[in-house]
């Protein structure tokens, strides 16, 4: 089965494009005021009235204010939100919408119980664990930690490159990869070159 891409953290249309030309099936916009790729949901819109159809948009969230999420739900058409903090399993639910909920993986992370308690979600997406850093951080984790199955499908994220997802991909064997800093030349602006590199990493992959 086809590795699904989404690259996340776009801020430009410029690089929503190019991620799209490239063969990434979503894009994801950053809805966290403290990340260095938060956007605002009327530059979110510009963007993704750009994007073509068959894409997916994705917005992220960080234990957000449920009247903020309704305030960006009613600006920006998103396809599917993404729950990156504590976020519990009504939380996730009370918008109506498809979701799919971030987990943060360390060496006890119960990832079989997460599946039964987020059991309405498209998926899992699985990222490394950082103290007091809700992801972005560029850090792989230890994919041994994965369960051979699960009942959710995985999304793999942390730290993923051009030079690793071949790897990732081969080991996990996930639903789809999400990257954002592995595909940048700065935080929040892109690079033509990595996109390139990590799109054919995914295409080259054995699954």
């Amino acid at each position: 089965m086809r590795t699904r891409v989404k690259i996340c953290g776009i801020t430009r249309v410029e690089d929503a494009l190019e991620a799209v030309k490239q063969g990434a099936d979503a894009i994801g916009f950053v809805f966290y005021p403290n990340s260095p790729r938060n956007i605002s949901p009327e530059r979110a819109t510009e963007i993704i009235s750009k994007i073509p159809a068959f894409v997916s948009v994705v917005g992220l969230f960080v234990d957000a204010d449920p009247v903020f999420v309704e305030h960006v739900l009613s600006i920006a058409h998103l396809d599917l939100l993404q729950f990156h903090g504590d976020e519990s399993p009504a939380g996730c639910r009370q918008y109506s919408r498809p979701y799919i909920k971030a987990i943060r993986v360390k060496s006890d992370t119960n990832l079989v119980q997460y599946a039964v308690d987020f059991s309405d979600a498209k998926a899992l997406l699985l990222d490394a664990f950082a103290e007091g850093v809700p992801g972005g951080t560029g850090l792989v984790f230890d994919w041994s930690l994965i369960p051979q199955s699960l009942a959710l499908p995985i999304i793999l994220a942390g730290g993923l490159n051009a030079d690793n997802v071949g790897l990732a991909i081969q080991k996990v064997h996930p639903y789809a990869v999400d990257v954002s800093g592995g595909v940048e030349a700065s935080k929040g602006i892109k690079d033509v070159a990595k996109i390139a590199a990590f799109m054919r990493g995914v295409s080259n992959a054995t699954v």
